[in-house]
Order: C-alpha cells, then sequence, then structure tokens
C-alpha cells in the first residue's frame, strides 16, 4: 500500500491512499457476504442470490460503502502507523477516483500540533507556602464545638437570629395560595437567609405559639416565572423556638469528641494533621504555579476539535460526579437557566488550558524521559484502589495488560515534579494599588453561575449561597420546591462521643 501525507493549516492532515483494481474486486466480494442475508430476487431464497445477479438486480453501487470502509479500515491504521501520525480527530473519507485503475480517496484527520520547546527548566514561580497558625487551630476547635453543638427549647422569649424555628407557613400571591409556597413543621434558622429576603427578618420578635402574617417581596431574577419580582404574604405559625448551645471548649469537650484526655493533645493533634495537608498543599501548588509557568514559555496553535473533545469530557465528568450525588446535569442547568451550549462554551477556556498544558507535559516527557520502576506502579495501583475505595487486585484486574495509560500517568507526574524541582520560588508580586478616584464601586447584581469553576465545583443547586451543611444534597426539583421554603436547617444532635476534625473526616 502506498500512502502519502500533505500537511494543511490547524494542524490537518490528509493521507492520500489507493487500492487496485483486484484489490477493489476483493472488496465489494467481502461487502457482499457481510451483506448477502438481506438481498432478496425473485426465485431465489433469502441469502442465496448470486453476487452477480445482486449486482445486476440492485447495481454494484448498493455494496461500495461497505467495500469503501473494507479496504480503509485495513489502510487507514497503517498509514496512521506509517507516518507516526497522533491523531486527534475521526477521520473524513472522501473519494477522489473509482474507476478501471481501483480505488483512490483521501482521509482527512486532525493531529497533535507541532511546536517548539520553550523554556522549561529554572523558570520561575511567584509562591508562599500556607502556614498553619494558632487561629487556624482555633477555627478547628470551634467547628467542632458548633458540629457538636444541641438545641434547646426557650420558652421565655421571643424568637432571636440564630435560633431554630419550627413554623408551619402558606404563601399566597394576589390572594390566591401559589405551588411549593407551604410547608408544615418546617425547621428555619433564622439568619440563614435560606428563605427569600425579609422573610426571615419578620418572624423574628415573634414568640411560640404566635401565628401572623408577613409580606414579601420575590427578587426580580427568582427561577420561577410566575413569582418574579412579585409581592406575596405568608401566613405563619411557630410551634417551637429553640437556640443553639455550644460546648465549652475545654478539657471535657476533648475526652467527648476525641481519644485524648487534654485539649492541648487535641490541639496538639489538630496541628500536626494541619500541617501535613498543609505541605501537601503547599507542594501541589506550587508543581501547579510552576505548570503555569512553564506553559507561558510556549505558544502553540491548538486544534479547535482538542477543545472541543476535552469540553466534552469535562461536560461528562461533571454530569457523572452530580449523577454520584443523585443530582441530573440537564436538570441543575434548567435551574440555572442556563442551556447546555452555554454552560459548555463556559467550560472551554479551563478546557483550553488543560489541553495546552497535556501537551506541553507529554513532550517534555519525552525529552526528559522519566523511568518507571515497578515500586513507582505498584504505587500509582494503591492510590487507585484508595480513590475508588476497591482492592489492589480489583484495579490490578481492571488494568490487565493494558496498563500503558498507568506508566503514562506516573511518568507525566514525574515530569510536573522534575519541573518543580528545577524552578525557581520567588515572592509573590503586590497587585498595584488602584488610585482611589479610579475605583469603581462594585455592581449589586447576582452573580450568575455560569463560570467553568462554578459548574466543576457544584454539588447540589441551592436558592441563595450553598451552605456547608451535613444535608443531604437535593435535585434541581427539589431546590426549587425549597425557594420559598429552601434547604432545611436540621437541628443539631446532642454532643456526640469521638466527633472528627474536618481533616480526619476529610481523609475518610
Amino acid at each position: 500500500m502506498a500512502s502519502t501525507i500533505e500537511k494543511k493549516e490547524h494542524s490537518q492532515v490528509v493521507i492520500s491512499l489507493e487500492a487496485g483494481l483486484e484489490e477493489w474486486k476483493a472488496a465489494l466480494k467481502q461487502a457482499y457476504n457481510k451483506n448477502k442475508g438481506r438481498f432478496q430476487v425473485p426465485g431465489f431464497r433469502k441469502g442465496k442470490v448470486p453476487y452477480q445477479l445482486v449486482c445486476q438486480y440492485y447495481g454494484e453501487g448498493v455494496l461500495y460503502d461497505d467495500a469503501m470502509n473494507e479496504i480503509a479500515n485495513k489502510q487507514y491504521p497503517e498509514a496512521v502507523k506509517e507516518h507516526d501520525l497522533k491523531v486527534v480527530s475521526r477521520p473524513e473519507m472522501d473519494v477522489t477516483a473509482l474507476d478501471e485503475n481501483g480505488l483512490k480517496y483521501t482521509i482527512s484527520v486532525y493531529v497533535k500540533p507541532e511546536f517548539e520547546l520553550g523554556q522549561y527548566e529554572g523558570v520561575e514561580v511567584p509562591y508562599k507556602d500556607i502556614e498553619v497558625t494558632d487561629k487556624d487551630i482555633d477555627a478547628e476547635l470551634e467547628r467542632m464545638a458548633k458540629r457538636n453543638s444541641s438545641l434547646e427549647e426557650v420558652t421565655d422569649r421571643p424568637a432571636a437570629e440564630g435560633d431554630t424555628v419550627t413554623i408551619d407557613y402558606e404563601g399566597f400571591k394576589d390572594g390566591v395560595a401559589f405551588e411549593g409556597g407551604k410547608g408544615e413543621g418546617y425547621n428555619l434558622k433564622l439568619g440563614s437567609h435560606s428563605f427569600i429576603p425579609g422573610f426571615e427578618d419578620q418572624v423574628i420578635g415573634h414568640s411560640e405559639g404566635e401565628e401572623f402574617t408577613i409580606e414579601v417581596k420575590f427578587p426580580e431574577d427568582y427561577h420561577s416565572e410566575d413569582l418574579k419580582g412579585a409581592d406575596a404574604t405568608f401566613n405563619v405559625k411557630i410551634h417551637a423556638i429553640k437556640t443553639e448551645i455550644i460546648p465549652e471548649i475545654d478539657d471535657e469537650f476533648a475526652k467527648d469528641v476525641s481519644e485524648f484526655d487534654t485539649l492541648d493533645e487535641l490541639k496538639a493533634d489538630i496541628r500536626k494533621n494541619k500541617e501535613e495537608k498543609a505541605a501537601k498543599d503547599n507542594k501541589a501548588a506550587f508543581e501547579n504555579e510552576t505548570v503555569r509557568a512553564v506553559c507561558d514559555n510556549f505558544q502553540i496553535e491548538i486544534p479547535p476539535v482538542m477543545i472541543e473533545n476535552e469540553v466534552e469530557q469535562m461536560a461528562q465528568d461533571q454530569s457523572a460526579r452530580m449523577s454520584s450525588q443523585g443530582i441530573e446535569l440537564s436538570m441543575y442547568l434548567q435551574y440555572l437557566g442556563q442551556s447546555m451550549e452555554e454552560f459548555k462554551q463556559s467550560l472551554e477556556p479551563m478546557a483550553r488550558v488543560r489541553v495546552k498544558s497535556s501537551l506541553i507535559i507529554e513532550k517534555i516527557t519525552e525529552v526528559i524521559n522519566p523511568e518507571v520502576t515497578e515500586a513507582d506502579y505498584e504505587e500509582e495501583i494503591k492510590t487507585i484502589a484508595d480513590t475508588y475505595k476497591i482492592s489492589i487486585e480489583d484495579v490490578k484486574k481492571s488494568v490487565g495488560a493494558e496498563s500503558s495509560f498507568i506508566n503514562d500517568s506516573i511518568r507525566a507526574r514525574k515530569t510536573v515534579e522534575y519541573l518543580a524541582s528545577k524552578a525557581v520560588k520567588v515572592e509573590p508580586k503586590e497587585p498595584d494599588a488602584e488610585p482611589a478616584e479610579e475605583k469603581k464601586p462594585a455592581k449589586k447584581t447576582a452573580a450568575k453561575k455560569t463560570t467553568a469553576k462554578k459548574a466543576e465545583d457544584a454539588e447540589a443547586p441551592a436558592e441563595e449561597k450553598p451552605k456547608k451543611t451535613a444535608a443531604k444534597k437535593t435535585t434541581a426539583k427539589k431546590a426549587e420546591d425549597a425557594a420559598e421554603a429552601p434547604a432545611e436547617e436540621k437541628p443539631k444532635k446532642t454532643r456526640a462521643k469521638k466527633a472528627k476534625s474536618d481533616e480526619d473526616a476529610a481523609k475518610e
């Protein structure tokens, strides 16, 4: 087989191929054998029509597509290997000649772009270590105390900010109850801003057993078209008022929430965990910044198809993450008022960065050629097993003989570590102070949740700001229904024995 290639703009390559007359006839016979079971001619049983009669009755062209595929499926991979092409798109076939000499055709593909190496050793990287301070330890202890708080009912005063009230409520617009505006026995923490603006403020000051009416105005950007900017009233009844009791942080507290006997021992353990995490975070941050600095030294014209492929992969990953939490990406985008096309457009900048850095790391890896040892391989397998909570044996079974992607992953990681070891840490530059007269007041508009970062980080939809609670993630529908009565702030349980710190919880 003879093949030639022509390089076009934007890393497109056109491969010219051909098949002689005998090869073309053989391909037609293969196409006939593949499809003869579907041909019917009077006087012959289905599947028994001779080749020549099929060509006469149906026309030889009925076999062309399959015959061309037979030839291309054999020749194309050989041409890719012959010319060492790194294909990144689906091939597109175009027939240029089909005559007494046989078949001539081209296949167009996009390949990884060629580019020159820029500076990748000794780059300057703005960097500052994350340090663990006494304030961090105290903040962690406060979080632990809050997690182990309890709710205590109060009857001698009206509801105040910070209290959790159990209420019945029903909303009306123009005197008519609207869908999703009713709740019974609902626990609402006042000051959580989980209800529409003005609702919680008007509950404050009312007492247990009291029934009253409040007036609110829905935001102009509210998700329900019927309620956008609408005036509404809510009939409310308070059944109970509870206040949060936070335990005192002392030796007894340390005994209750950990395996330690003293507060000092608990503090020392928190500091140790935080310093270990900070060390990992510092290393990862420096490596990320190093890759960013290295990539700034390269100019690459990336084929659009590579960006498109990465966007599709990112969208699929996001969908899988949300599905694991019981949320459909399509419903979440509908809740945000964003189309799938808009969502994918928001991913393009990040996709471009990821593709560029991947290409650069791959090329530098080819140059420095880091070694992958058996110990490296076993450690990577263990990391995968720990990440996905499966056994090492199951990982090895899944990988099987096709372990090249694991080796590639290890080599890429070693390349990044190599670049970081050669980088020079420099103090971050302080941002230039903007002259006072040029400063403009920030616009008081609700930020749209349309950036790639926000989409990646999305855990679950929320009417207002997402709350960092242990409440179950809700679907977009649940979030919609909760718009009038958003996610419940459930009463905290009484002090739990052996509660874990944030670091310990994260490890699990």
